[in-house]
């Protein structure tokens, strides 16, 4: 049996955000900028530990959830995968692409549906007569139908994302990361997209999924990431991690 090829490689990785508070612990850029206008004092930078000596390695064909409270850095660590935040110490490092949900489609507001799926396709290094010969697939796979010729600002945002997932999930990427995409939208929908993920991790990729519904995780994912307040608790078969998840939650 060959070995399994490793994919992503997390290394005790820590991402620390820098927050500007005002009073009382809040406040804005704008309430900053204007403060510093008026020669005010400058407002506090707070720092938030939202993922903490996280450690993993994902592989070949791994679909893998990524469940915990809101807050628990889930949609952080898929960003520091996606290479959009780097962690204040340890490393990620991935053997290929990795294609965050939405981020690797260009999608414009001002454009039609149908001028976003060129662009996505475009974006993710489609050909063109691939675009072509994909295109009523990628349109009848997200259920917009005839909202497909009106500005994606008219969409809403359940629809937005549809389409989002419909075009990146067209290409068989690397790495996909999809976050909570599959609650956007009907039940049709969802078991449409739970095939697709099932399809990705065939074609030897790898999937991870942010997800609050544990449904879909143990019907989509074959391993499970659980974070609370930035720290792995727990990483394994998906039944296992969901099963020790929703005994401590009712703890």
């Amino acid at each position: 049996m060959a070995e399994a090829e490793p994919t992503v490689v997390a290394d005790r990785v820590n991402i620390v955000y820098k927050v500007i508070a005002g009073q009382g612990g809040k406040g804005t850029a704008a309430t900053a900028f204007r403060r510093i206008l008026k020669r005010q004092d400058r407002p506090t930078i707070r720092e938030v530990h939202a993922v903490k000596d996280v450690s993993f390695t994902a592989y070949k064909g791994d679909a893998i959830g990524v469940i915990g409270r809101n807050g628990s850095g889930k949609s952080t660590l898929l960003r520091a995968i996606a290479g959009l935040l780097p962690p204040e110490s340890g490393a990620i490092y991935t053997g290929g692409r990795a294609a965050l949900l939405g981020v690797n489609a260009a999608m414009m507001n001002d454009l039609t549906g149908d001028r976003n799926v060129v662009l996505g396709c475009l974006a993710m290094g489609m050909p063109a007569d691939e675009i072509d010969r994909r295109y009523d697939e990628i349109v009848e796979f997200s259920g917009i139908g005839e909202f497909i010729d009106l500005p994606m600002s008219t969409y809403s945002s359940g629809m937005a994302a549809r389409l989002k997932f419909a075009i990146a999930s067209a290409k068989t990427h690397d790495i996909l990361l999809v976050d909570e995409a599959l609650a956007t939208g009907d039940a049709e929908f969802r078991v449409r997209s739970e095939r697709r993920i099932r399809e990705l991790r065939q074609q030897a990729g790898t999937v991870f999924l942010v997800s609050h519904s544990l449904d879909v995780v143990l019907d989509t994912c074959n391993r499970a990431l659980w974070l609370d307040k930035g720290v792995l608790r727990l990483d394994g078969p998906a039944a296992e991690v969901v099963a020790a998840y929703t005994r401590s939650a009712r703890a």
